[in-house]
Formats: C-alpha cells, structure tokens, sequence
C-alpha cells in the first residue's frame, strides 16, 4: 500500500507531520548556530531563495502531470461510451438471434463500466474486473461465429466495432495504472523537506517565529494533497465521472 493510494487520509497527514518536523529541526539547529555574517547571510538567503523556487517549479511540474493523467482518463471514458453506443448499433448488421444476444452482452457490458467508476472498494474492483474479462470473451464469441460464416464488410463492420469496445476498455485500464512514478514523489518530498529545514533554519528568531513556521509546511502538504488527490482515480476525492456512460445507458435499453 503507498501513501499516495490514500491521499487525504495518509497522504495529507503525513506530508503535513514530515514538513513540520522538519522545519522545527532547522529552527531548533539554526538556534544553536553563531551569528553569521551578512556576506553569510546574504548568501543564505539566495539559496534559500533558490531552493523555494525549485520547489515552487516541481510541484507545478507534477501537478501538471496529474491533471494530464486526469484529463487523458476523462478522454478514455468517453471512447468507450462511443465505442459501446457504435458496437451497439452495428449489431444490425448480423443476424437476429447473434445481434440480440450480443446486444444484451453490452447492455450489461455498460453496467459493469459505469460500476467500475463508481466503486471505491479493492474487493469489489477485483470483482468487476473478473466480471468484465467474462463479458469481453461473451461479446467476442457472439460475433466471432456470425463474423467467420458471412465475410461480407457489413458484418466485418460489426466485428471490429466488438473490437473496438474492447480495446477501449484496455486503454482505459492503462491511463488508470498511469500514474505519478514514486521517484517523483520521492524527489519531490526530498526536494520539499530541504526547503522546510533551510526556511526553520533562516529564522532569526525561532522561538518566536514557531507559528510561522507552519505556514509553509502547511502550503506544500496541501499541494502534495491537491496532487495525490488528482492522480489517486479510485480513492481521491476528485473522480472520474462516467457521465457518458450513465448518459449511453438508457439508450441501450
């Protein structure tokens, strides 16, 4: 389990708990240290200032990065809606008896999509997922026959929109297992907790300043947070909505 499955339940917690640890270990060793010299502190605070800038650009950087990831699942939900709602008019294309049956294969195809939207559970994805796998080799053996007996393009046609609905879903699959790479995360927070430690240790007087200390640890574990949230499809708060799916439903019916 990683933290960032989990964003606001670990994710922002522990970020929050780390940058402020860290930013009292710098003001509690800058305490200890003899009074610099302005040449000193000059140069101090340049890096500091370079530090935060770093900072300030890689976590745009992966914010930019997960709000792609988000817009390319968002993408993904709606070709598989279209390549339900095609498949499902195509089926016209092959004879009565296969073109119900792979008709009701869909209708209940779109059930298990929108249900894996939906859910948050591990079990219950699992579940889905065995369940869509069966439905996929339904679908394809309901058009594999009628697709080998007539090689006329119409029902050719048909085929490769059953195709097509399955490829679909794969995608979908792959831009979920998309996410963030864990060396980001772990240059990120490196990167974040030298910036927290060199702002405690700057402080010039750290005793009075411990409440604005907090400031900063708690801007980026926010930012961390709004990041994991977006990258997080299944436990964020900020979810795919299967809008065209849930729209495409009634229509199969």
């Amino acid at each position: 389990m990683r933290v960032v499955d989990y964003p606001l339940l670990l994710l922002l917690p522990t970020s929050l708990v780390v940058m402020v640890a860290a930013s009292w270990l710098g003001a509690w060793f800058g305490s200890r240290r003899s009074k610099t010299s302005e040449a000193t502190r000059a140069d101090f605070d340049l890096i500091l200032a370079a530090t935060l800038t770093l900072l300030g650009l890689i976590i745009g950087f992966t914010f930019s990065m997960a709000l792609n990831r988000y817009d390319q699942r968002k993408n993904f939900e709606e070709e598989e809606a279209n390549a339900i709602g095609t498949a499902y008019l195509r089926m016209d294309f092959l004879p009565a008896t296969d073109a119900a049956k792979a008709r009701a294969l869909l209708r209940e195809y779109t059930g298990q999509r929108i249900a894996f939207y939906a859910t948050r559970n591990a079990q219950e994805l699992e579940a889905i997922g065995a369940r869509t796998a069966k439905l996929q080799n339904d679908l394809w053996e309901a058009v594999r026959e009628p697709g080998r007996a007539n090689r006329d393009p119409m029902t050719q046609l048909a085929v490769a929109s059953m195709n097509d609905v399955i490829n679909s879903q794969g995608y979908t699959q792959a831009s979920w297992w998309n996410r963030i790479p864990t060396a980001a995360w772990l240059l990120l927070t490196a990167i974040a907790v030298c910036a927290n430690f060199m702002v405690g240790f700057g402080s010039k007087d750290p005793k009075a300043e411990l409440r604005l200390l907090l400031v900063l640890p708690v801007i980026v574990s926010v930012a961390f947070f709004l990041i994991g949230d977006i990258d997080a499809p299944h436990s964020g708060a900020i979810r795919i909505a299967p809008q065209n799916l849930e729209a495409l439903a009634p229509s199969l019916r």
